[in-house]
């Protein structure tokens, strides 16, 4: 198992911006790509609320917003398009920033929720909850409950005298494993309703997501965002080392406990809106590593591409092969299986 590939060969300085007591560092090539994915999840977001079989003219959509437009231009803006591009990009943030949070502990690319049984782990707990005739909000909880339980899962068998990024990522491979043939047996034993709509849950979706999701989404993120910006440089140090991280003051388990537990929290908050969506938390570090050339993970721009990933995604698949609209996860697991391969084979040495 490797660590992160190579560093893009020419990183860019940040500098210091001091702000009375307090000081910032920035990093102006970072801060350019992300105004631009602000701009690009904007440009995306206009264009699902605005299009599709009944088109809103663009300067339309903040009057049907605030509730100041036409009675059908307010029906398809506040109850079908909207609350969906918002969830597509809140579930696409927070993928992101799981995604950062275990590569940039496992120090290895592959080191994202969808390899490491997370996902798998929240599919389960989706999965016991339809079997048992549960309600969206009851298949939310036990997606969580079954992220979070996977979670404490891999870190108990991961665990001997700390939690290396090797073993982690091996042992989450080993349960990940076995969660997908537990989730193949349920909807074997499921009836055949339950099966279906387990099924579809499973492939990951934005369709039918209202206000309800939106909500929660945001909350968790408001709530789970400053824990990322406290691990975020001290993540930093630890991909050098645990004991280089030791000889700088970072206390590495504590600040490894808080990541993991936002990791897991956001994958789990993530899959609860939209289901397992694959592929998005693995690669969108990756292409925002590589868009700020940047020596390692970093959160915003991983949150950033994640969000702008997934709603072009759920675009994409609601507009290409129109009539026929195709859940996101399906469009996600073909580009992200390419983009995996595509991976592998540039760091195979």
């Amino acid at each position: 198992m490797t660590a992160h590939p190579p560093s893009p060969p020419v990183s860019t300085p940040s500098r210091a911006v001091r702000l009375g007591p307090w000081s910032l560092r920035l990093a102006p090539r970072a801060l350019l790509v992300s105004l631009v994915l602000v701009l690009a999840g904007f440009v995306v977001a206009v264009l699902a609320i605005s299009t599709g079989e009944f088109t809103v003219p663009v300067p339309d959509v903040p009057a049907a917003l605030f509730g100041d437009g036409p009675p059908v231009a307010e029906l398809i803006v506040n109850k079908l398009r909207a609350p969906r591009v918002l969830t597509g990009l809140l579930v696409g943030a927070a993928f992101g920033l799981s995604g950062a949070i275990f590569q940039s502990l496992t120090r290895n690319p592959l080191g994202s929720p969808d390899f490491i049984g997370f996902t798998a782990g929240a599919s389960t707990g989706g999965i016991l909850a339809v079997v048992a005739g549960g309600s969206a909000l009851q298949i939310a909880g036990g997606s969580l409950a079954g992220c979070v339980l996977t979670a404490a899962l891999v870190y108990a068998l991961a665990f001997r005298r700390g939690v290396q990024g090797y073993r982690l990522v091996l042992v989450g491979i080993g349960v990940n494993a076995l969660l997908i043939s537990a989730n193949s047996y349920l909807l074997t034993r499921a009836n055949i309703n339950d099966a279906a709509t387990a099924a579809a849950w499973l492939t990951g979706s934005l369709g039918g997501r209202d206000w309800d999701y939106v909500l929660p989404l945001t909350v968790a993120l408001a709530v789970l965002l400053p824990a990322c910006a406290y691990v975020s440089r001290p993540l930093r140090m630890i991909e050098m080392g645990d004991d280089s991280a030791r000889s700088m003051g970072i206390g590495v388990e504590a600040v490894r406990a808080v990541a993991i537990t936002a990791g897991v929290l956001l994958c789990g908050v993530a899959t609860a809106a939209a289901g397992p969506v694959v592929f998005v938390a693995l690669a969108a570090p990756q292409l925002a590593r590589r868009l700020t050339r940047s020596p390692g993970v970093t959160m915003a721009s991983s949150a950033l591409v994640g969000a702008v990933l997934l709603t072009a995604a759920d675009l994409a698949a609601q507009r290409v092969f129109a009539p026929v609209q195709l859940p996101v996860g399906v469009l996600t697991a073909a580009i992200g299986g390419t983009y995996l391969a595509l991976l592998l084979r540039k760091d195979r040495h």
